[in-house]
């Protein structure tokens, strides 16, 4: 017996800059803003960039909500008299120094290629002597 079909299943389009490589796991704000950049200007689609560029997203999740921190308490940390640098100082720099670190390991630190092939636009030859 066949199966009657109630209902058309609903199409949605998707534009051009839809991101096809997702994230090998949940990232935060600060993380996935940068994960759909990188995605966006270069393809790291292999399972071992991928996860690495999900590790370096990761840590840019953990800078955002540690600046969060530091920005609440103040950079400063007032301690018996003394003036110190927040605790979380410390860990901030590592993760940005994690995530910079990360992204030239994996080269995206050059200018993505271009799509179109040959010389630049514009009129620098005119032929003339």
């Amino acid at each position: 017996m066949a199966k009657k079909q109630s209902e058309k299943p609903s199409l949605t389009l998707v534009g051009s800059e839809t991101i096809a490589v997702q994230p090998p796991f949940a990232l935060g704000k600060a993380g996935r803003s940068l994960w759909d950049r990188i995605q966006s200007e270069f393809d790291v689609s292999d399972a071992a960039g991928a996860e690495m560029l999900g590790q370096i997203c990761a840590a840019a999740d953990l800078a955002e909500r540690l600046q969060q921190e530091i920005e609440v308490d103040g950079p400063v940390v007032r301690s018996r008299g003394a003036v110190r640098s927040h605790p979380a100082v410390k860990d901030l720099i590592a993760a940005r120094s994690f995530v910079t670190r990360g992204l030239i390991k994996l080269g995206l630190n050059f200018e993505p290629v271009r799509s179109s092939g040959g010389r630049p636009g514009g009129s620098f030859y005119t032929g003339e002597a």
